[in-house]
């Protein structure tokens, strides 16, 4: 009878799944897809597996990171919360040892005048909590999946500063192109002011119109040029945000220069997808939350305690008794939960419907990272095609400006001067263009990378 009593708590524990480790879920295709993708081996050549430094090789890029892994707060708050979840884990394991407690006293009493009498007593208690329904059990692997969640956090914030740093640096080159070129076409656009002020006085088929229309444009020119300056300054400053420091010019490339490599042009698969710390992390975060649903089953069954007291006095009950003795006492008792207000039955269905949440959760991160990637191939596939396509529209246009200018000089037609402003504003709305085409191809490669995990 007793062993079949034995064998029945034992398989309904077992159906309570209080005593299971966490496992990836495999009832969708994409966590079933996901779950597989654990169990295969890592590529190290792998694009989002690559070390920072080999991936960034441009040296001034390359020590601006450096500073700001060094100095950045957010990683360094992320690496505090690392070493505050490996606390917590310490906790949890030292949990299944006794707690030990010594709490020495004394007292003087005195009846009707008399000389006090003294009484002591040092008693030291032990208490060891027996984990019989996994209640320790599961408080230490919630634990360990904290710190595994907050490593991976500190990973993926890790990956964030890098590309942040990358991006900034890429952007900040753009700019300063579009200034620089913003800067020379504003000189070669005065140029054309003076030259049709100049035939107008000559009487060579220009008009006032002409001339303060070429004059409009060189204003135009010139204000965004200030522009131009504002988001230069601005982006200098989010630059020394993430090292840390006060604002200050930072010096960067003279190109926008970075390419994907050609064996990740044509896809990635979903190992890849499961190497990024934010999707551990969420993962992680379901793995909690199992066993919070754990540790709330495990508050319905009993909890057992053993407990030893023992020490020195002279204390006996109401008689004070010099020299004092030893004593000792052990006991142990069981505390089952009977009627608790409906709290327990609360805490199971919250910690149920939470991970849930962490399940959906854990699926949307995994559906948007797999977005994230294919937008960053996309934007890098059109942005080398565009990149193509503006290169030979800028040849064109130079040749339009230098035959407008041409016809201007050379011919009496009077609507001259308006080919030649439309070919240059068109000339400059284009090698502006091939700039922000090679920054998005930049920042296509950065935001692949970091989408991949990268960042080790």
């Amino acid at each position: 009878m007793r062993v079949a009593v034995v064998a029945l708590a034992a398989s309904s524990l077992s159906g309570c799944h209080i005593y299971n480790k966490y496992s990836t879920p495999t009832d969708t295709a994409l966590t079933k897809a996901y779950a597989e993708a654990r169990q295969a081996q890592v590529d190290s050549a792998a694009f989002g597996n690559l070390l920072w430094e080999k991936v960034f090789t441009d040296p001034k890029l390359a020590a601006l990171i450096e500073q700001a892994l060094q100095n950045n707060t957010n990683l360094r708050n992320a690496q505090l919360n690392t070493e505050i979840a490996h606390a917590n884990l310490q906790g949890a394991k030292l949990a299944y040892l006794p707690s030990l407690v010594l709490a020495p006293n004394g007292a003087g009493s005195s009846i009707a005048g008399s000389d006090l009498s003294w009484s002591y007593s040092l008693p030291a208690q032990a208490s060891w909590e027996v984990d019989i329904f996994g209640k320790l059990l599961n408080s230490k692997r919630g634990a360990k999946a904290a710190l595994l969640q907050s490593e991976a956090y500190a990973q993926a914030v890790r990956s964030q500063i890098i590309s942040g740093v990358a991006s900034t640096y890429y952007s900040i080159a753009a700019v300063r192109s579009q200034l620089n070129l913003s800067r020379s076409t504003a000189e070669l656009w005065k140029e054309t002011v003076e030259t049709m002020r100049d035939l107008k006085e000559a009487g060579r088929g220009v008009t006032e119109a002409a001339v303060v229309q070429s004059a409009a444009n060189y204003y135009n020119i010139l204000g965004s040029i200030t522009d131009l300056e504002s988001t230069l300054d601005r982006l200098n400053n989010t630059m020394s945000l993430l090292l840390n420091t006060l604002p200050q010019q930072w010096d960067v490339a003279d190109k926008v220069d970075l390419a994907i490599p050609v064996s990740v042009q044509n896809g990635v698969n979903m190992v890849e997808l499961a190497c990024r710390p934010d999707v551990q992390a969420a993962e992680q975060s379901l793995a909690a939350a199992y066993y919070t649903t754990n540790s709330a089953r495990a508050a319905f069954y009993p909890g057992v305690t053993i407990t030893a007291q023992g020490g020195f006095t002279n204390l006996l009950g109401s008689i004070v008794r010099n020299p004092g003795e030893w004593f000792y006492n052990l006991a142990g008792s069981v505390t089952a939960p009977l009627f608790m207000r409906g709290q327990n039955i609360a805490r199971l269905k919250a910690a149920k419907a939470q991970q849930k949440q962490a399940l959906y959760n854990f699926e949307y991160k995994l559906l948007s990272a797999a977005a994230e990637v294919s937008d960053a191939l996309t934007v890098y596939d059109k942005s080398m095609t565009k990149s193509a396509l503006l290169v030979d529209q800028v040849a064109n246009l130079e040749k339009s400006v230098e035959y407008t200018k041409d016809l201007m000089l050379y011919s009496t037609g009077s609507t001259s001067y308006l080919e030649v402003l439309t070919a240059q504003q068109s000339l400059l709305n284009a090698q502006i263009s091939q700039i922000n085409t090679d920054l998005a191809r930049a920042n296509a490669v950065i935001n692949l990378y970091q989408s991949l995990g990268g960042g080790r």
